[in-house]
């Protein structure tokens, strides 16, 4: 296997020549939210994934350390910042009628150097890192808002309730998507023009990655998303148990869920800060 030095040597290395020119404003900035009870070790392959980059394009890498005791900061931080990596700590970071995920996420965000941002979850893969930074930058820059692709799991566990919790899961997303005209961003893959995004954050339009796309969409953004297969990240699929009751728990949720969030704008942020613990949470993608 390979040892620990020489992965973050080689980490070091993709992210620095990716970077570019630090005196210079690079083509845009990747912010990933990392919780230290769980996110530390598991960020290394994401940002392996990242270091393989080999296009035309600068970026900087921007790690949002949180969920830790206050003046209590890891050690890793450092080591982050060696790696040429730009990390933001915050001890804390949930705030009132926020998912914790997405408050989490802005602590990434507000720190970056380019109005173009690409965001993703610790847990993530990108098979194809070249190919889907490209086409973010390149479509970002050409004037689009709000960009997203198609997102997988790995480490799924053979189960065939699973498998039909998959299945129901990419149909209703599909259905929202083509059908309904619904934009399905979740925090694990999209990207976004960084003006617009904090404008309505501090509109208070925006309290969860799930509400991202209906704002954008009720605001008259350009959004745009690609089902390509070389364009897909994977997110991790370890939390999911197997089971008939959970997954007739989870049909019945998603079906409450989307009658309510079909329609879009402030009054689906005001449903998200009133209604489903689950999305406070954080628990639904």
């Amino acid at each position: 296997m390979e040892s620990l030095a020489n992965k973050l040597s080689q980490i070091q290395k993709g992210i620095m020549k990716a970077r570019g020119n630090p005196e210079l404003t690079p083509d845009a900035s990747i912010a990933i939210p990392v919780n230290v009870q769980g996110d530390l070790e598991i960020v290394l392959n994401l940002l392996g994934d990242i270091a393989q980059y080999s296009g035309s394009h600068t970026f900087e890498v921007i790690l949002a350390i949180n969920n830790y005791p206050e003046g209590q900061e890891p050690p890793e931080i450092e080591i982050f910042r060696n790696m040429g990596i730009l990390v933001e700590p915050t001890p804390n970071v949930r705030r009132p009628d926020e998912a914790v995920c997405f408050s989490a996420r802005m602590t990434g965000i507000r720190p970056a150097n380019t109005e173009y941002l690409l965001l993703f979850d610790a847990d993530c893969r990108i098979p194809n890192s070249t190919t889907l930074i490209d086409w973010y930058i390149d479509i970002l820059h050409d004037g689009a808002e709000l960009a997203y692709t198609h997102v997988e799991y790995y480490d799924l566990k053979k189960d065939l309730s699973i498998l039909v919790r998959m299945m129901a899961h990419h149909g209703a997303r599909w259905v929202k998507r083509e059908l309904l005209g619904i934009p399905t961003t979740r925090g694990s893959n999209y990207a976004v023009n960084r003006v617009q995004f904090l404008k309505y954050y501090d509109q208070k339009s925006l309290s969860d990655d799930l509400n991202v796309g209906p704002t954008f969409k009720s605001n008259g953004l350009r959004i745009e998303y690609s089902g390509k297969k070389e364009l897909v990240v994977l997110t991790s699929g370890r939390r999911f148990t197997g089971g008939w009751g959970k997954l007739i728990r989870y049909l019945l949720y998603r079906l409450r869920y989307n009658l309510k969030m079909l329609p879009v704008g402030q009054d689906v942020t005001t449903r998200i800060r009133r209604g489903d613990n689950n999305i406070r949470n954080g628990k639904v993608k």
